[in-house]
């Protein structure tokens, strides 16, 4: 027990990032007919989503004072999204991979419940706090969860109204302006974002990981979109709003397929020509999530838009993808190993 409170005292945030990486990666497999690999990668996720609740708890339990003062924290405040975006993409993964329409039921209202609270609780924080951190310590990439976390509660709620007899119509309201509402929370911050990338200094160290969620938040936010195109036919107002969809959703896979090379360019920058070392770090979720949600965005959104030119695109991404997880997974392990090795030693 000493060892499980020692490693949920400082529990990275966004940890559940993890989770949100795998079931989308999950997901895209399953998508393009990798069903064994995707079945694989579910069974990862139930064990990863269980053990990240399970440190959680002890944490609110035994240290919930720091979890407060990381949920109002600019720069950790924003990790806390991904309890609300990995629950909610888990949820998905359940329905889509494993055919469960039960259990994301009760997911669907648990995240809905978790973007209630941290979605007031962060932003009225950082909006009434006194010592605000400038906009060069304050704003990074992290923050466009809030737009990924608001999308995912959409995806996985259009996903269950095959599966729902009574209140069709009232769910698919709500998923669509949660939709729209993701789309307001990404243009908004991205524009902070992109004012700090081009004029304020960013040093090489300060470009980390979670800045991927610059194309991860519109490539969830297509996935939102085409989802909803995808079932259209179960609400006459998606109906008629279906070609605008189709637009909106269409601009957002271009912004997110912009994103992707300015970012692999900022990599290769921080890591090739100043030599930052890549070493394992939780924050590192937040760059695989992108490359896997891109994958599964981009093979729906062919599927919403009938443009089956589109799926070449996620038939080469979906290596990326996996490499990207591999390697993430590789260091996590690796990781588990040093610190269980630590923790033996310090006990004998």
């Amino acid at each position: 027990m000493n060892f499980l409170k020692k490693q949920a005292k400082d529990l990275f945030p966004g940890y559940f990032a993890l989770v949100m990486a795998t079931g989308a990666l999950s997901i895209g497999s399953h998508l393009l007919g990798m069903s064994i690999f995707a079945q694989l990668l579910l069974y990862v996720n139930i064990i990863a989503y269980i053990t990240l609740w399970l440190l959680t708890a002890i944490r609110l339990f035994y240290y919930f004072p720091r979890v407060s003062a990381d949920l109002t924290s600019h720069s950790l405040g924003p990790g806390f999204f991904t309890l609300v975006a990995g629950t909610s993409v888990f949820g998905s993964e359940l329905v889509v991979v494993a055919e469960n329409y039960t259990i994301p039921v009760y997911l669907w209202g648990l995240a809905i419940v978790l973007w209630i609270i941290i979605m007031y609780s962060f932003f009225a924080a950082v909006t009434v706090r006194k010592d605000k951190p400038s906009i060069e310590e304050g704003i990074n990439g992290a923050w466009l969860i809030a737009a990924v976390a608001t999308q995912s509660i959409s995806i996985l709620g259009t996903l269950l109204i095959p599966h729902i007899e009574q209140g069709r119509e009232i769910i698919l309201f709500f998923t669509l302006c949660m939709y729209f509402l993701g789309c307001m929370l990404y243009l908004n911050i991205i524009t902070l974002i992109f004012y700090r990338f081009i004029f304020v200094n960013l040093k090489h160290d300060a470009l980390t990981p979670p800045y991927w969620i610059n194309m991860g938040a519109v490539a969830i936010t297509t996935l939102a979109g085409s989802t909803l195109i995808l079932h259209a036919n179960y609400w006459g107002l998606i109906t008629e709003i279906t070609p605008f969809l189709k637009g909106f959703t269409l601009f957002f896979w271009i912004t997110g397929t912009w994103w992707m090379p300015l970012l692999f360019i900022l990599m290769i920058w921080k890591h090739v020509y100043n030599n930052d070392p890549i070493t394992y770090n939780p924050q590192y979720w937040g760059m695989i999530f992108p490359l896997a949600m891109y994958t599964t965005s981009t093979y729906q959104l062919s599927e919403a838009l009938g443009v089956p030119f589109l799926k070449v695109i996620p038939q080469i991404m979906v290596f990326v993808a996996i490499a990207a997880w591999l390697a993430g997974m590789y260091g996590l392990l690796h990781s588990l190993y040093r610190t269980v090795k630590d923790h033996r030693e310090e006990v004998f």
